[in-house]
This record gives structure tokens, C-alpha cells and sequence, in this order.
């Protein structure tokens, strides 16, 4: 069985190695508030819109190890917490990314916590509520989270359905912030900064991808990330050629369906002239 610990990348920044973050409100100031009162958070919105940079940065700023969790339908509560393997002719205990954080103290970040399975939000519940607490029936533990533990979730509203959701008791443990894409000038600055291509670039990627957005639900399940265009961005940057980063960056990913790339690409021609 693999180690609890593969389910996770435990990342320690530096306080002067924050992530480039642009904020589009207050966001990094209730991040804040929600660590130094002790209360747990959950980010809405969609694929590539920044939200686990953000946590990355908000990491780093507050001085702690970030913990972060990619969620899967195959996730349980036992890789969060730990199990029991055999080392050496010996069975160890050995603790799972969730009570690394809860006994070190920093933030532990499950991304797209939905896609995890249900056991896992009965792991969650302990943590979230003024006992702040993780207990462990395997080890007979009960640890108690210190001052700067953090509990950080997010997941995407539109992929949510009637298998795959928050339930309304878990949603009301976390305080919320709802995440879109940035608006136009502040996403074309951070297209910009990420990649060193010139404003002018950045802010006609971002028109595209303005464009393209208002397909979404017609015949996109996704819009363009933020994401994609600074990888656009990038490919731009090396020298290769417009249409050329458009197809790989953007088309490409957003879809397998030939008719649909095909419009797409018809889209952006008429668009980019």
C-alpha cells in the first residue's frame, strides 16, 4: 500500500518567496483575518481563475508550510490522516499530509475537495467548528490543531451535481469567497507579469479569451483559463507563431470534439482578423 504522504505536496516557502498574486478586492486581507481568528475557508470558482495561487501566496506572506491536496474520487479520509505500513520488518504509523499540518501547525489546502469521497468530509467536520480538533481512531489520538493551523478548501461550482457537492451543513462550517477571472486590465497584468510579454500581447490574449468565454455553456463545458493564457503567453514569448500558441494553448485544451475546435478556430480567426 502506498504512503499516506504521496497524496500530498508539503511545500515550505520562504517569507520572501511569496508567488506573484494580483488582488482583485480584499481577499488577501480576509485570508488573514480567517488564519489570525482561527477559521476556516473555502474558495468558489472556476478551473484556472487563481485560486490555488492564491492560497500559495497567502502561504507564504503569512510565514507558513502549505500543504496541498489534489482531491480524487479515489481520495479517502486515510490519506489525509495516515495509516499503518510495514517498514522494515516493523508496521509504523505513519501521518497523512491533514495531520502533518494539524500537528506542525500551517495551512492544509484540499483542492476540489468535492471530488474526494464522503469519508473525508467526516474528517473535515472536527477541524471546522470551535473544537478544532482531529481525532485519530487508528492511533487513539485526539490532536488538537494549534494556533496556526489553517483549513483552506475550494472547489468548482459548475461542475457540481447532484452526486458531487457541498452539503449545505458542510458549506456553512467555512467562511467563503466566491473567485471568478480577473477583470480585463488586472488579467492582462498578470498575463503580462507571469510571462514578460508586453501589455499590448496580454491584453489581446485576454480579449480572446473574453470572446470565447461567451461560449461557455453552448458548446464549452470550460471557458478559458487564466491558466491557458499565460501558457499562450508563454509559447509567444519563445517566438512561435500566433495562430500556432492559440491552437495548443487555448483550442486544443478546451476541447476533443473536431466540430468544436473547428468552430473555435473559426471563432478566433474572426476575432484576431
Amino acid at each position: 500500500m502506498r504512503d499516506a504522504t504521496l497524496a500530498a505536496q508539503a511545500i515550505t516557502q520562504p517569507a520572501n518567496d511569496v508567488p506573484f498574486y494580483l488582488p482583485a478586492g480584499s481577499e488577501c486581507e480576509l485570508f488573514s483575518q480567517a488564519h489570525r481568528h482561527r477559521l476556516p475557508l473555502l474558495l468558489k470558482g472556476p478551473t484556472g481563475c487563481g485560486k490555488t495561487r492564491f492560497v500559495a501566496h497567502m502561504a507564504a506572506r503569512l510565514g507558513l508550510p502549505l500543504y496541498t491536496v489534489s482531491c480524487h474520487d479515489d481520495l479517502t479520509a486515510a490519506d489525509l490522516t495516515g495509516r499503518y505500513l510495514l517498514k522494515g520488518g516493523e508496521t509504523v504509523w505513519v501521518d497523512g499530509p491533514l495531520t502533518r499540518a494539524v500537528r506542525e501547525g500551517g495551512i492544509c489546502y484540499l483542492d476540489e475537495v468535492v471530488e474526494a469521497r464522503k469519508d473525508v468530509t467526516v474528517v473535515m467536520h472536527p477541524l471546522t467548528d470551535d473544537r478544532r480538533i482531529l481525532p485519530l481512531d487508528r492511533t487513539g489520538e485526539l490532536i488538537e490543531a494549534p494556533a496556526n493551523f489553517m483549513l483552506v478548501v475550494s472547489y468548482n461550482p459548475g461542475y457540481q451535481n447532484v452526486l458531487k457537492s457541498l452539503k449545505p451543513s458542510t458549506r456553512q462550517r467555512f467562511l467563503a469567497l466566491d473567485f471568478g477571472y480577473p477583470k480585463p486590465e488586472l488579467e492582462a497584468q498578470v498575463v503580462a507579469s507571469e510571462t514578460g510579454v508586453d501589455h499590448d500581447t496580454a491584453a489581446m490574449l485576454v480579449g480572446l479569451a473574453g470572446r470565447i468565454r461567451s461560449l461557455k455553456g453552448v458548446d464549452l463545458e470550460e471557458a478559458v483559463s487564466t491558466r491557458l493564457l499565460v501558457y499562450c503567453a508563454t509559447l509567444l514569448k519563445a517566438g512561435r507563431p500566433l495562430n500556432e500558441c492559440v491552437r495548443a494553448a487555448i483550442i486544443e485544451p478546451l476541447s476533443d470534439e473536431a466540430d468544436v475546435k473547428d468552430g473555435l478556430a473559426e471563432a478566433v480567426a474572426a476575432i484576431l482578423g
